[in-house]
């Protein structure tokens, strides 16, 4: 019988995570509606080779934009080593321009992040680097064998720091107010429900907030024909659905070395 312990955390305490016992546990992060408006968070402690995958039913009030793009992600028999491969080589942009893409973000010791879309888990460790002890990285991805590649990680670096959190394919399930940055790198055309995906992002956010989003250009004639495939828009229609959202666009950052992405900073009003 699997033993679990729950604690109940201060979201807003950038010392809880502390006084648990995060060398030798999973954690995924969860949360679930209260009445009266409330928040309850669970974070349930469970060992290494054990994860939890309970995917939400999205409202009806929003369909798939593309169904079935991440059926790959939810095989339980996901092979992280192979993803590994693809994600963390030079000839990926992304990864060859890391750096220079932490420097653009602008992350600051002791700000939270939302690494959403986590994967391999490269970025979150950059960000646990940057923000140091007294900050905090969410490593959200709906793909539980990702999480646990991220956990046995960071606990070999003594990044403590870092929490993974089981994400829906409609939400990133993180408390209102928990965040001063959110960022997707590849990921955005990944979310099959944009408009509630972006809402748990805007209410995720602190007022000010930062959502980076990186992304693969578009360009009919001019971009890869596996892009022009595999991405069901360009640019222009992915900002425009996140100011829909509420967001304020605030620029687009030049990264040298980006060829194939375009990098965009919007903002919580």
């Amino acid at each position: 019988m699997l033993a679990t312990k729950w604690t109940f955390p201060d979201m807003t305490d950038n010392n809880h995570h502390k006084k648990t016992d995060m060398q030798a546990t999973n954690r995924i992060l969860s949360t679930k509606p209260l009445r009266f408006g409330l928040t309850l968070v669970v974070l349930l402690v469970l060992p290494l080779s054990q994860a939890v995958a309970k995917q939400s039913i999205p409202p009806a009030s929003e369909q798939s934009v593309r169904p079935g793009v991440n059926n790959g992600y939810l095989n339980p028999n996901l092979n992280v080593d192979k993803w590994m491969r693809r994600f963390e080589i030079e000839s990926r942009e992304v990864f060859a321009q890391r750096l220079t893409v932490l420097k653009a973000i602008g992350l600051q010791p002791g700000q939270h992040i939302a690494d959403i879309g986590a994967g391999t888990g490269f970025y979150t460790e950059l960000f646990a680097e940057t923000t140091g002890p007294t900050g905090h990285v969410y490593a959200v991805d709906i793909a539980p064998n990702f999480l646990k590649r991220i956990n046995k990680r960071s606990q070999a670096r003594k990044l403590t720091n870092v929490t993974s959190v089981l994400g829906r394919e409609n939400s990133i399930t993180l408390p209102a107010g928990s965040l001063d940055k959110a960022f997707t790198c590849n990921v955005y055309h990944h979310l099959e429900y944009p408009k509630t995906s972006l809402a748990s992002i805007y209410k995720a956010l602190k007022p000010g907030g930062e959502l980076i989003v990186i992304d693969f250009e578009r360009i009919p004639g001019k971009s890869s024909s596996w892009v022009l495939n595999h991405m069901r828009a360009g640019e222009d229609v992915f900002s425009s659905e996140i100011s829909g959202a509420g967001f304020q666009f605030v620029e687009k950052v030049t990264i040298p070395g980006f060829k194939e992405n375009y990098f965009l900073r919007f903002k919580k009003p």
